[in-house]
């Protein structure tokens, strides 16, 4: 089926089941980032392959509504599938509900699958329909009818973790969250988040690409604990040790049943990570605590063996883009790299290091004017060949069984013009402004977020994304609560918080830069006026210096770039063999 025969089906479908306007989110029933394939529901029907967006189809349109990180990419996929772009004034914002409450008369009914979308979702579209008089209903897969291909779900293994990896046991885990739970006067705790149940129970799998979770449920009562999971995937070794933590076992499609089943007065729900039909599975005798999970809070904050081993997975991340780097300036005068190759290659020397499971997202290897596109895949169609000028952006990241790791940079290929480098160096300062930012206790990521945009906003300068994410132990490279853009998020950055810092300046047609490290906050003291943080870095890749125009930095700037390089020589440069390390020496040179 072409996309405008699938857009065909899913009208015909709609009409079938009395549905005016179908909406499809791009999620799973764990409100999911990165997603099995079985629920890429918006690649199928449109072919747009972005990580965020959501399609409202009616019988006369069908748009895309996404945000300024995917314009140009969503553009380039609709061309010829009936469906348009729209593009979000607000990013996340529920703004296809105002176009439907605009757009249909009073009597409408507006449909959406409820394991698609999070419980927060699903209000926004209620309260924006309902006043106006416009149906909602919640539990409708018109997917299902009309995909005749969907996937099945995932049956890769899974395994667990032991403490001296992750430095807590599960019952210690568990325990703090019902300490929590009692705080809150809560009876029950469903984990919905494929992330939080992973950490909660120091269970890994490979579900999901890039991603090393196990589909699945953990409900937390009083008395017991109940993990719903395709047990197939784990060794009788990992089952009983489950059992011992006094974990129960049932089968994955339970998990509704049973929260529909539960005698409890309140139970806890996380409204952005709990999909609309977990919610509504609940009794109505049930009081709902709408809250975030609390073990997202306590995931963030990294223990001393997290830190301790994400520091080694750094090193052995570091070994493998010096040598990437190199083999990407040696290589290109011959003219055989292409956006794609450069991607497989350097997957292939982060698999040389130990440990190494997979990459942690798909590479971003934008040549020229891709690299002006922040979230960039490149396709057998757009896949560029690299030439000896211009820039190359490469954002990349690994997953090792000690540690997430997520890295930008910018190199010159040759003929650099005066632009690039201003705009280079800008972004550097921007970096480094971030990075060296002293703070009080209670800060809060906006504030941190506009003390890294300042260099290019005094130039008049700026670019559409946050500045930072928080980054998983062995999961998740993007991770909450944390989060360092201009939004209101009212999360403090605390000691233990591993997050990026990566601004970047984008001219669309012409290239993309974006520098990025990963930081650890720490505490830098306390005194009369307070307890102050401040961040460690911790990824280890040199930063190139022939983009730097000099003139455009201050004293402050200069030496952190100058102790930065030569810190990176000194943890990678006796792992290196000659030949790489003299390179290396020569890259890290004070400028």
């Amino acid at each position: 089926m072409t996309y405008k025969e699938r857009l065909q089906a899913i009208r015909k479908q709609m009409q079938v089941v009395g549905v005016d306007a179908y909406i499809i989110p791009s999620s799973d029933p764990h409100i999911s980032e990165y997603l099995p394939e079985r629920y890429r529901c918006i690649e199928w029907s449109s072919g747009f392959t972005g990580s965020a967006g959501t399609l409202a189809i009616t019988q006369d349109f069908a748009g895309l509504w996404t945000d300024s990180r995917y314009f140009v990419q969503a553009v380039d996929q609709l061309a010829g599938t009936g469906f348009e772009l729209v593009k979000l004034k607000a990013q996340g914002a529920a703004e296809y509900a105002e176009w439907l409450a605009e757009s249909l008369p009073q009597g409408s009914t507006v449909a959406f699958d409820g394991k698609l979308a999070s419980v927060a979702v699903a209000q926004a579209i209620q309260q924006t329909l309902q006043p106006v008089g416009i149906l909602v209903n919640g539990h409708v897969d018109i997917l299902e009818s009309v995909w005749n291909t969907r996937p099945q779900l995932p049956t890769a293994k899974a395994f667990l973790l032991d403490e001296q990896t992750t430095g807590e046991s599960v019952q210690s885990k568990i325990g703090r969250i019902r300490e929590q739970l009692t705080a809150k006067r809560s009876d029950a705790h469903m984990i919905s988040s494929l992330d939080d149940l992973a950490w909660t129970l120091n269970i890994r799998g490979r579900d999901v690409k890039c991603n090393p979770v196990v589909l699945g449920f953990f409900l937390i009562e009083s008395e017991r604990n109940t993990l719903f999971v395709d047990r197939t995937k784990f060794s009788d070794q990992d089952l009983n040790a489950l059992t011992t933590h006094g974990i129960t076992l049932r089968d994955y499609e339970e998990a509704f049943e049973a929260i529909r089943s539960l005698d409890v007065e309140r139970i806890w729900i996380d409204p952005k990570r709990t999909c609309f039909a977990m919610f509504d599975s609940i009794g109505d005798s049930v009081e709902v605590l709408q809250e975030i999970n609390p073990s997202t809070r306590l995931k963030a904050v990294k223990n001393e063996k997290e830190i301790a081993h994400t520091k080694n997975a750094m090193i052995k991340d570091g070994l493998a883009l010096t040598k990437f780097f190199k083999w990407i300036e040696e290589s290109v005068k011959d003219g055989n790299l292409t956006e794609i190759s450069i991607a497989e290659k350097l997957q292939d020397l982060r698999a040389q290091g130990a440990g190494f499971v997979d990459i942690s997202f798909d590479t971003i290897a934008g040549y020229l004017e891709h690299g002006a596109l922040p979230h960039y895949k490149a396709t057998l169609q757009s896949n560029a060949r690299l030439a000896a000028q211009g820039l190359l952006l490469v954002d990349s990241g690994g997953q090792y069984n000690d540690g997430t790791t997520d890295i930008t940079r910018v190199v010159s290929l040759g003929n650099i013009t005066p632009e690039e480098k201003t705009d280079y160096t800008l972004v550097l300062k921007g970096l480094i402004e971030g990075t060296i930012a002293v703070f009080p206790t209670g800060t809060r990521g906006y504030q941190l977020d506009a003390i890294a945009r300042r260099p290019m906003w005094e130039t008049e300068r700026n670019y559409g994304h946050g500045t930072g994410h928080g980054v998983g132990f062995f999961l998740n490279v993007h991770e909450g609560p944390q989060v360092f853009n201009s939004s209101n998020v009212d999360v403090p950055v605390e000691p233990g918080m591993i997050t990026s810092i990566e601004p970047g300046l984008y001219r669309e047609g012409e290239y993309g830069i974006r520098i990025e490290n990963l930081v650890l906050s720490k505490v830098l003291g306390k005194n009369q006026f307070g307890e102050f943080l401040n961040f460690e870095t911790l990824t280890i890749c040199y930063i190139a210096t022939d983009l730097i125009d000099k003139s455009l930095l201050e004293p402050k700037h200069i030496s952190w770039l100058n102790n930065y390089n030569a810190w990176v020589f000194e943890k990678l440069g006796s792992s290196l063999d000659q030949t790489d390390r003299d390179w290396l020496a020569q890259k890290t040179e004070a400028i």
